[in-house]
């Protein structure tokens, strides 16, 4: 059946010269057959008007009371700036439609009104719809809803956001059965999961899956530069003033990169360039919201010739003035690319260009590897997965405050929810203990009894002031509390103990997660900033700090930080290494490269992992390349170095990047495998991500950090209170004496068990390890040599930096590459 278009609306598109597109009939054509719907479009294919059809050809007429449309965004910017483009075709239709959004910006006296008189559409994000569902008055408000709008749905259904929307879906659909959902993506790898993720909340209505056909094909191009590329890094500086000549030629650029430190240094790179004072603006989460809109704002009215962002523009408002993208470093997976390259030429019929520029040799590799996937169309976005029981633990909680409930009539509801569709009756049950008592070993304690049972069977809130706390600490956001890094002169030391006060402060170096410094004693080293600096102490929000010339620096690894490296980009990276008919496409210096390789050591297999040991100075090295992603090396590396101190292989310490791992210390490893005293098949073996990995993680400071975070969002620790906020350290003091209790007395406690899921899937990336373990088993080749080798310099780099400030660094590490290069080739 045609989709039907009330003429107001047909002729409002007449007046301005436009039809709708085939793909947003295709989406009204569906909801007037009664079904719900995913559509599957890229970025600029007008999406959210084929989202909001159905709302304005069902309320044409003005006759609808309540709320008719909850649409729900990843982004509260996303929202407004929906609310403002939505206003402007209702009011130049002159349709009795009421547009409001509501998000954590919105007053609390609005928001009251909201729940007694909704507008016909409210705008909002997944943490308000967690609100209003907790709310006595829950189904006034929403009983009359009929559609619900889910906008940019990849970007949250791989998240606890999207557990705690999936959970808000089930319970609206028992509030307002007869809803039908809307939900919009960007082209995916599995599209037919996020198709069963919208329907499971009304499994019997019909979920229509819609694509949109057509659209001109993206152009990529990686910059060809005259410069020398850098071995390591990540700060692209070789690229500063050929990105500075690009942005000159182009109306708009966006320049995404993948960190927040990154986009300060290219933006005060650019920005130390910038002769002829172009109009060029910094983007990022940790600015003000005032500055960040600030910015959005400039960039609506065209006054910015650049704009250097992270991923928060990923999801961006819609600029069509923008007809270029740069991505400053590798790109990590192609749908990200995809997703980023869609800022620019905003239009469906206009390919959209993107630029881009790697940061070192390896990256190279993985930009050619994203532009061959990018051309075929390949998608590579995470898969939706099981929902998280901290986030399940909260929502019960929220439940219990809008009204009483029966443990098995909410069981079955959170079976509608997609992440939770195969959880089994008792883990929902030791989650509804945990909500009530806080579990066997807390049950004792009076602050942790949320729920009571009653003589109906029923379970509610043991006091109103649970409800209150519930809705100060809701939500699945948590911030790592951060303190400033400031360098002062360095204290005393007397028979081995720091002494002296800290001396007097000098500039701030930067801003780190709090909760690394509790790992620290006094007198510890580690990199920050690419300065070797001892920790002295700390006060209140800052710790001291001063430079240091240590051997063995401790590496920071950070909560935030860069994308891993997805998993079919590491595959294309190993295919073309191993295909040398492919290495024309490449640039000579990284051809060049790899032909070295090939002369004085062997090249990394597609099927295989290539394990290299030599001596250098006093110290023997094992360097492999599995090209998993930094966060898999670093646990792969952490999980080595145990195997090798049992084996008595003395090690002393590893480093990681994106593609290599590199492991040293003061045993012969080339020796120790010739003789058969080490196998690399017993060394790589499986078995490690079993005990090895449970006695590391129980030594690590990893899982309090990660129970920290469970703890939160399942509401045993509360990060405010009526007047106050905690601070960071008194969070963590909390959550580490119960977690010291929960681990000694009941260690299968559901929010340990919650732990244990969150560290091996998110912060040590243990199933792709997993993956790659069984991949190379029997496949390890061993490459014993004399002297470093070509592909190994890269990783060296990172091991031992001295302290070198300013522009000289980058000079620098150019002169130590190539010292070490002629060193792999004979030449030293």
């Amino acid at each position: 059946m045609p989709a039907f278009v009330p003429t107001i609306i047909s002729d409002w598109f007449a007046s301005r010269g436009w039809a709708p597109r085939e793909h947003q009939l295709a989406v009204l054509g569906s909801y007037q057959e009664g079904a719900s719907q995913l559509l599957i479009a890229p970025t600029g294919a007008g999406k959210t008007l084929a989202g909001f059809l159905p709302t304005l050809t069902d309320l044409v007429d003005g006759d609808f009371e309540g709320l008719h449309t909850l649409y729900i965004s990843p982004l509260k910017a996303l929202a407004v700036d929906v609310e403002r483009n939505l206003s402007t075709p209702i009011s130049q239709m002159r349709l009795p439609i009421r547009v409001e959004a509501r998000t954590g910006d919105t007053p609390a006296s609005k928001r009251a009104r909201q729940r007694v008189k909704p507008p016909h559409v409210l705008l909002t994000t997944p943490e308000q719809l967690a609100l209003l569902i907790s709310h006595p008055q829950a189904e006034l408000m929403l009983g009359s809803l009929r559609r619900i709008v889910l906008d940019e749905l990849h970007a949250l259904v791989t998240s606890k956001r999207g557990d705690l929307l999936s959970l808000g879906l089930a319970r609206l659909a028992k509030l307002a059965p007869e809803v039908r959902i809307t939900a919009l993506s960007a082209t995916v790898a599995r599209p037919d999961l996020l198709q069963e993720w919208i329907a499971q909340p009304n499994p019997d209505r019909r979920t229509d899956l819609l694509r949109m056909v057509g659209g001109a094909p993206p152009e990529l191009q990686i910059l060809e530069t005259e410069e020398r590329l850098p071995w390591a890094g990540h700060s692209a500086v070789y690229a500063h003033h050929e990105l500075y000549e690009t942005i000159k030629k182009h109306k708009t650029t966006l320049l995404f990169v993948n960190t927040r430190s990154q986009a300060e240094l290219l933006f005060q790179g650019l920005w130390s360039i910038n002769d002829e004072m172009l109009p060029i603006a910094l983007h990022h989460g940790s600015l003000s919201v005032e500055q960040r809109r600030k910015v959005e704002s400039a960039m609506g009215v065209g006054k910015l010739k650049a704009v250097v962002c992270t991923s928060t523009l990923d999801l961006g408002i819609d600029w069509g003035d923008v007809d270029l993208v740069v991505q400053v470093g590798a790109p990590k997976g192609s749908s990200r690319m995809l997703q980023r390259i869609g800022r620019a030429n905003h239009r469906l019929d206009e390919p959209s260009r993107a630029l881009l520029v790697p940061s070192n040799r390896f990256e190279v590799l993985e930009c050619e590897a994203a532009v061959e996937a990018v051309s075929e169309g390949h998608q590579d976005s995470e898969d939706p997965l099981p929902g998280g029981y901290d986030v399940l633990a909260q929502h019960v909680l929220g439940m219990a405050c809008a009204d009483a409930f029966l443990a098995e009539e909410l069981y079955a509801e959170v079976l509608r929810a997609w992440p939770y569709r195969q959880l089994p009756r008792a883990k929902f049950d030791k989650v509804l203990d945990f909500v009530a008592t806080g579990g066997y070993a807390l049950r004792a304690y009076e602050r942790y009894a949320r729920l009571k049972q009653m003589d109906d069977g029923k379970w509610r809130i043991a006091h109103p002031q649970v409800a209150q706390q519930y809705r100060l600490n809701i939500g699945t956001i948590i911030e790592e509390p951060m303190v400033r890094v400031r360098l002062v002169r360095a204290r005393g030391q007397k028979e081995g103990r720091t002494t002296g006060p800290i001396g007097a402060g000098g500039r701030v170096l930067g801003e780190m997660e709090e909760y690394f410094f509790g790992t620290l004693s006094p007198g510890d080293t580690f990199m920050f900033g690419g300065e070797i600096v001892a920790f002295e102490g700390m006060k209140d929000n800052e710790a001291f700090v001063s430079r240091a010339f240590a051997k063995d620096p401790k590496i920071p690894s950070y909560m935030g930080g860069k994308f891993p490296l997805s998993t079919y980009l590491a595959e294309r990276v190993r295919r073309i290494m191993d295909t040398p008919d492919d290495w024309h496409k490449l640039p000579n210096q990284v051809s060049d490269w790899l032909r070295l390789q090939r002369d004085f050591s062997v090249l990394p297999r597609r099927d295989s992992l290539l394990v290299e040991t030599f001596p250098r100075g006093t110290q023997h090295f094992l360097v492999c390349y599995p090209f998993e992603g930094r966060l898999a090396h670093q646990t792969l590396g952490m999980l080595l170095t145990r195997r090798l101190e049992r084996e008595r292989a003395r090690p002393l310490g590893f480093v990681a990047s994106e593609y290599a791992l590199a492991i040293w210390g003061l045993g012969d490893l080339s020796a120790l495998i010739r003789t058969g005293r080490l196998s690399l098949d017993q060394l790589f073996d499986e078995d490690m991500l079993g005990d090895d990995l449970e006695s590391w993680l129980d030594e690590s400071a990893l899982m309090k950090r990660t129970f920290r975070n469970c703890a939160i969002i399942a509401g045993l620790i509360e990060r405010r209170h009526p007047g106050k906020e905690k601070t960071g350290r008194q969070i963590t003091m909390s959550s580490d004496i119960i977690y010291d209790v929960l681990y000694q007395h009941e260690p299968d406690h559901i929010l340990i068990e919650a732990t244990r899921r969150d560290a091996a899937r998110g912060l040590l990336d243990i199933e792709r390890l997993g993956q790659m373990l069984a991949r190379i088993r029997h496949h390890i080749v061993h490459k014993p040599l004399h002297q470093i080798s070509p592909l190994a310099v890269p990783v060296m780099l990172d091991i031992g930096k001295e302290p070198i400030f300013g522009e000289a660094r980058e000079s620098a590490m150019a002169d130590a590459a190539a010292e070490l290069l002629r060193e792999a080739v004979g030449e030293i």
